[in-house]
C-alpha cells in the first residue's frame, strides 16, 4: 500500500469509528433494506459505446480544489443530458465529498451511481446501499484478498455492482480470482498520484478474462478514448477534465462522440 493510501486509510478508520457511534450497524442495515431498488450499473455501461462514467468531484489530494462549490444535482443533470452512461460520486472527505453529494445525484438523475470511496468494512457497503448507491468501488491495493472477496460478495447480496480497482498485473489476477465482473484499471500511480493511460494498455495486452474493463484517471480527450478503446477498455471514468472550465455537458459531448458512428451497444 502506498504512503498516500496509508494516510487516507488511517483517517478512514477513525472516520468510520465516529460514524458507527452515531448510527449502529443494525440501523444502517434497516435503512439499506428500505432503499429503492438499485439501478443496473453494468447494463448501463454495456448499452453505450463509448460508455462514460462521469464523475462528481470537488477536489483531490494531489491537485487541490477542482470545483469546491460544485452543485452535485446540477452537475448530474448536465451529465445525464450530455450522454453519460453512469455517474461516479466522490464521497470521501479528502476529496471534499460526502454521502450528501451521492444522495443529491441519485435524486437528480436516473443514471446508475457509483459511490467512489475507500471501502474496507461491511458497514460501508450497507451504508452505500442505504444512501442510494448502485455500485461501490473496491480497491485491491488496500484490501487482503479474503476481505476483498467478502465485500464483493456482500455487495452482490445487496444488489450492488462492485467496480474492483487494480493497478498492476498481480492485482488484476486477484480481481479475477474473486470473480469480479467489473474491473477498473486505475492509470494513477498511488505512490505519486501521477497518471499514465499506458497502464491500461499494458495490463490489457495480456488480459484474457471476460470482465467489463473500465479505464480510470488521466483521460482528457477524444483521442484518449479512442486509444483506450483500441486497447480493449469498454468504459471510461472521467472527472476532472469534465469539470474544469465549467462546461461539463459540452466536454462530455466531445468524449461521447469520440468513436463516431461506432456508438451503441456491443
Amino acid at each position: 500500500m502506498s504512503s498516500i493510501l496509508e494516510k487516507i486509510f488511517a483517517a478512514k478508520r477513525e472516520e468510520l469509528a465516529e460514524v458507527r457511534e452515531r448510527a449502529p450497524l443494525e440501523t444502517v442495515r434497516k435503512a439499506a433494506a428500505r432503499a429503492p431498488a438499485p439501478r443496473d450499473f453494468a447494463a448501463a455501461l454495456r448499452a453505450r459505446r463509448p460508455a462514460i462514467i462521469a464523475e462528481v468531484k470537488r477536489a483531490s489530494p494531489s491537485k487541490g480544489d477542482i470545483l469546491p462549490d460544485l452543485d452535485p444535482a446540477a452537475v448530474a443533470r448536465e451529465y445525464a443530458a450530455g450522454g453519460a452512461a453512469c455517474i461516479s460520486v466522490l464521497t470521501d472527505v479528502h476529496f471534499k465529498g460526502s454521502l450528501l453529494d451521492l444522495r443529491a445525484v441519485r435524486a437528480a438523475a436516473s443514471l446508475p451511481v457509483l459511490r467512489k470511496d475507500f471501502m474496507f468494512d461491511p458497514y460501508q457497503v450497507y451504508e452505500s446501499r442505504a444512501a442510494g448507491a448502485d455500485c461501490i468501488l473496491l480497491i485491491v491495493a488496500m484490501l487482503p484478498e479474503a476481505e476483498l472477496s467478502e465485500l464483493h460478495a456482500l455487495a452482490g447480496l445487496l444488489g450492488l455492482a462492485a467496480l474492483v480497482e487494480v493497478h498492476d498485473a498481480r492485482e488484476l489476477e486477484a480481481a479475477g480470482r474473486i470473480g469480479a465482473g467489473l474491473i477498473g484499471i486505475n492509470n494513477r500511480d498511488l505512490h505519486t498520484f501521477t497518471t499514465d493511460i499506458g497502464v491500461t494498455e499494458r495490463l490489457l495486452a495480456d488480459y484474457r478474462g471476460d470482465a467489463l474493463v473500465v479505464s480510470e484517471s488521466g483521460i482528457d480527450s477524444a483521442a484518449d478514448i479512442r486509444r483506450l478503446d483500441a486497447a480493449g477498455a469498454r468504459a471510461f471514468l472521467v472527472g476532472e477534465s469534465l469539470l474544469r472550465g465549467g462546461a461539463p455537458r459540452a466536454r462530455l459531448g466531445e468524449l461521447t462522440r469520440a468513436l463516431g458512428e461506432q456508438g451503441g451497444a456491443r
